[in-house]
């Protein structure tokens, strides 16, 4: 023959462990808005260097301009 012939593909799926009551604990969860209060953290942190940023840049060009 002048082609390899396709084999079957083999998967490797291990089903994983189902527990009802960690599910509706996870449900309850994004009903009422839990969140990590890390990632807030990071957000407001960068929001507010960013901040920094541009009043910075605008004081420097208000100087500039003053020459």
């Amino acid at each position: 023959m002048l082609f390899k012939r396709p084999r079957h593909r083999i998967f490797d799926y291990q089903p994983r462990y189902y527990n009802p009551n960690e599910d509706e604990k996870e449900k309850r969860k994004k009903r009422l808005g839990f969140r990590t209060t890390s990632k807030r953290k990071k957000r407001n942190y960068l929001f507010l260097i960013y901040i920094a940023l541009l009043l910075l840049i605008a004081f420097i060009l208000m100087k500039l301009g003053e020459f």
